[in-house]
């Protein structure tokens, strides 16, 4: 066993100074407690199976593992520490909680006091960030080897010389999830706490098990240090570019769970920089993570090869359904949860690029959505004011649900397309990316992958070849070229023709199964809904965002 204790004293070498730390700053009992740090993948693995009930590798050599009762983020749970450091930037409310310091520290206590309990615990030292001007060092510390092999995956890893050199971390997180926050102490409303503190640096998980917690806590992280440090605007988003060294054309998706963000990003055409989260600084784009996260639940080799062939020995696969005599995975059973999961290395991907970092800034801003309402045109041009007004918005719709009479499309919204992660207020985001937008002359799409002919029951999703032949064409420079024409209420402009998509279905009032009276009506209850939605970030929006919205008479 790869056990620090097991290693030369020598003070100058970094498993030592890491212990010593670790007492020093935490008061871990490097004496009792034995501390594996930057452990291997097979002995991760091993571990993994050993000592953690349900962990077992499935058939193509993937770690399946258990996160327990919570199989998703507890947004709820979620809180900042109010200090005098950070407190006038952080946009305070629903998302952001405020958690007075000395609960922290008692929260913290609680979490050093579980890990001291353990007979062992694993420290992984990581980056946050591939450009070194930017990136953060980020130490985890955690009981399970599923965390650390998960986290391992999640960041960037580090090269034995970087290793060597690596020094104190700039932020670290400590997961005890396995052990409940006391749900009495003061700010606390059940036993899941999952705190940041910007002033200490430190992360501290309590009652739940869900790794994403800690990728998350690491994306809301930068989504502070970024801004407003250096200036750098912080991401949610895939992003990919061309491979032709001469045309360096980079582009950037948002979008919601279910808009096709990570399948229309995904392109063999194009390398991959990244699935999920990125960075715009002065230099480009570059990705905050070392790999990728990816929904399994439908997963087959046909729809997504990519991920399919990603699960892998090193890869962590949570939460699924498997076949205990074969050990091979049904991504179709959600009988555990919907949100089954697999974290993998991103080189992994056949088409990464790595280093993730882009050769240019970006050409193509491309905001997704899946309209189920079936009234926003499938591509449309967006001017500058346009493209902040539906990223403050970051709109899609979820599908009627099985539930008795409820029988209509729900439009969701999520700020800057990724609301839980937010640290600013969403207008400090936009500003910079219309900024940069404008700098470097990169052009916006809104891009509709959903229905078209009537809404969800009526007409039809969008075919997938039509959403990949748009962004071909936005790539193409085809769009960009291409005659306009109004639609109005939303005041968009759409085009006229895109090769390889019908004509007809570019404007949705064309392909309208039902009435006249009904598509205006329909029209008008969305753009209600993005009005109504808007309001509350009125104060600190510039009258031309608000105007770029839609209009009602």
């Amino acid at each position: 066993m790869y056990s620090l204790k097991s290693l030369s004293q020598s003070s100058t070498l970094p498993h030592t100074r890491v212990e010593e730390e670790l007492h020093e700053n935490a008061h871990i009992d490097y004496d009792r407690v034995a501390i594996q740090w930057n452990p291997s993948v097979a002995q991760l693995y091993e571990d993994a199976l050993k000592y953690e009930s349900g962990s077992v590798i499935s058939s193509t050599g993937a770690l399946v593992t258990a996160s327990g009762l919570k199989t998703g983020r507890s947004p709820k749970d979620k809180r900042i520490v109010e200090e005098s450091g950070s407190s006038d930037d952080i946009w305070w409310g629903p998302v952001n909680t405020k958690l007075p310091e000395h609960v922290f520290l008692i929260n913290r206590e609680r979490a050093v006091d579980y890990l001291n309990t353990r007979k062992r615990i694993y420290v992984f030292d990581g980056f946050a960030g591939w450009d070194p001007k930017y990136r953060i060092k980020v130490r985890v510390v955690s009981a399970r080897a599923y965390h650390a092999l998960f986290m391992r995956n999640m960041l960037i890893r580090p090269t034995p010389t970087e290793l060597e050199s690596y020094g104190s971390p700039d932020f670290t997180i400590y997961n005890a999830g396995a052990f409940p926050a006391n749900r009495y102490t003061t700010g606390m409303t059940s036993t899941t706490s999952v705190a940041i503190n910007f002033h200490m640096n430190e992360m501290v998980i309590l009652g739940t098990e869900y790794a994403g917690e800690m990728k998350k806590g690491i994306f809301s992280v930068m989504h502070h240090h970024m801004p407003v440090k250096y200036n750098v605007l912080s991401l949610h988003s895939s992003a990919n570019e061309s491979p032709d060294p001469n045309k360096r054309d980079v582009s950037i998706f948002f979008g919601l769970s279910g808009t096709g963000k990570t399948t229309l990003s995904a392109d063999p055409k194009r390398l991959l920089i990244g699935d999920d989260e990125h960075c715009w600084s002065d230099d480009g784009i570059f990705n905050i993570e070392g790999g990728c996260y990816a929904k399994c639940i439908g997963l087959s080799s046909e729809k997504e090869p990519e991920i399919f062939n990603a699960i892998r020995f090193g890869s962590v696969l949570e939460n699924v359904v498997y076949d205990p005599h074969t050990r091979e995975v049904n991504y179709d059973d959600s009988s555990v949860t919907e949100n089954t999961r697999c974290a993998y290395p991103i080189e992994f991907i056949p088409n990464a690029k790595v280093p993730c970092i882009s050769s240019g800034h970006p050409t193509n801003i491309i905001l997704l959505t899946c309209d189920a309402y079936g009234v926003l045109p499938p591509v449309s041009k967006l001017s500058s004011s346009q493209a902040m007004y539906h990223f403050i918005s970051g709109y899609t719709a979820k599908i009627a649900g099985t539930e008795e009479g409820v029988t209509e499309p729900e439009a969701t919204f999520s700020a800057c397309f990724g609301q839980p992660f937010l640290v600013l207020h969403p207008a400090r985001y936009a500003k910079m990316l219309a900024d940069k937008m404008e700098h470097h002359a990169a052009d916006a799409w809104l891009v509709n992958t959903g229905w078209n002919g009537g809404a969800y029951g009526v007409g039809e999703r969008i075919k997938l070849k039509y959403s990949r032949a748009i962004i071909d064409a936005i790539h193409s420079s085809e769009l960009k070229n291409a005659e306009y024409e109004n639609y109005g209420v939303f005041n968009l402009q759409i085009p006229k023709s895109c090769s390889g998509v019908p004509t007809e279905i570019l404007n949705p009032k064309k392909t309208w199964k039902g009435s006249e009276d009904d598509f205006a009506k329909t029209r008008g209850k969305l753009a209600q809904q993005f009005i109504e939605n808007f309001k509350k970030y009125q104060d600190r929006t510039v009258p031309e965002v608000i105007a770029a919205g839609p209009t009602l008479e």
